[in-house]
């Protein structure tokens, strides 16, 4: 038994056949219901927006701060609700209106439970216990799909002209067509020379094919992109003849812990630690010249004993791209971590969701999210850019 039908028995046993105070004591006992449950999906947008959960331990610099106290006022009476912080001041949750006292605008409210991953069955029973309204499924569903305006908006906006470097990636996805399966979501994530992030682009299909990303590639061009001085991409076979087809006076730079990956699943157990901490040598040299020669001697070092490896080392022109930039940005540039780590956190969305009907579904929440992480970052500058300057990235 749950604490809310322990209460409402123990009130409805103590009541004296009084009809009005039944009703004041449902009213509360729904009050305090409601009251939990918003504070409870308060918190639960925090951990979303943090990338961890209360207690584990993880790398972000970011961190809750305590609460911030609130009031705010629903058909069933006022709720107090801890608002929760962040360190930095970043965090805003998406229910509750930042001034807002009032619960007015059940659309706004969709919308943002919506976007914050909550399943349309659970909102409709947050916005029925707020508003004191009989929302169906189908409706919450409809108002939902208003959305999909903002979809053909993403995918037809104009893009900036240059970006100092572009990450590429895919994800895998549910999707439900016939029956639900992974889908591969390619996404590329963008910085300018001015050192502003944005999500540019993406495309849902089955598998990840080199095909795919000259899709991705091409829209990108469609969109006003003349010049990229980077592309950051993992290994996928035929990928740099891609880039090259499309933005052929671009730079690659292969990730390089995609590349330690590779070579600690091709190497006995007993050899990872040890070859794991020399190839690192190679990429954490204070200069190019100082990680070639890191790199000659561990190959020199492995030739004999794992002759495929650095065969496959010697011949990949993009290890060491990243070092034709200035090192204050280079922790940035050899490895596609920043997609990565976001693709972590979409994926972690993607959790509450637990899958998505059809395609159309899917493009909506995730243009949400692109939009959301785009709001937030675009006047942002990324680490180690503000001290760069254009003649940092091209040429001319």
């Amino acid at each position: 038994m749950n604490n809310f039908t322990t209460y409402l028995l123990q009130n409805l046993l103590s009541n004296k056949d009084s009809a009005p105070a039944l009703e004041d004591m449902l009213q509360e006992a729904f009050r305090l219901e409601l009251e939990k449950a918003v504070n409870e999906v308060l918190k639960i947008e925090l951990d979303i927006f943090l990338d961890y959960h209360l207690y584990e331990r993880s790398e972000n610099t970011d961190s809750r701060n305590g609460f911030s106290k609130k009031d705010f006022n629903t058909r069933y009476g006022t709720i107090h609700l801890n608002i929760p912080r962040d360190r930095f001041g970043f965090f805003h949750n998406s229910l509750i209106p930042k001034y807002a006292r009032n619960s007015e605008s059940v659309e706004d409210t969709i919308v943002n439970l919506y976007k914050l991953g909550i399943t349309g069955s659970d909102i409709t029973k947050i916005v029925n216990d707020i508003y004191g309204k009989q929302y169906s499924k189908s409706t919450v569903s409809r108002i939902s799909s208003s959305i999909s305006t903002n979809v053909e908006a993403f995918k037809k906006r104009a893009l900036q002209k240059e970006y100092a470097v572009i990450y590429l990636d895919g994800t895998m996805m549910p999707l439900k067509r016939d029956t639900v399966a992974k889908e591969c979501v390619y996404i590329a994530l963008g910085i300018t020379p001015e050192g502003n992030k944005e999500i540019l682009s993406y495309f849902i299909a089955p598998t990840e094919s080199v095909t795919n990303w000259k899709e991705i590639l091409k829209d990108l061009q469609d969109r006003g992109v003349k010049q990229v001085s980077l592309f950051c991409t993992d290994g996928l076979h035929g990928m740099k003849d891609a880039i090259e087809e499309t933005f052929p006076r671009s730079k690659i730079q292969r990730c390089l812990l995609h590349v330690q990956r590779n070579i600690n699943s091709k190497v006995r157990v007993k050899d990872r630690t040890e070859i794991s901490e020399d190839f690192k040598k190679v990429y954490t040299a204070i200069s190019k010249e100082l990680a070639n020669e890191a790199l000659a001697q561990f190959c020199e070092k492995w030739n004999k004993k794992y002759p495929k490896i650095t065969e496959s080392l010697n011949s990949n022109e993009n290890l060491l791209t990243f070092y034709d930039y200035p090192k204050c940005v280079r922790a940035s540039l050899y490895t596609t971590n920043m997609i990565e780590s976001y693709n972590k956190q979409l994926k972690r969305k993607f959790k509450l969701k637990e899958q998505f009907p059809n395609e159309d579904s899917m493009e909506r929440y995730l243009v949400c999210q692109f939009e959301e992480y785009n709001s937030k970052f675009m006047n942002r500058i990324h680490k180690g850019f503000a001290k760069t300057t254009r003649s940092d990235w091209f040429d001319e």
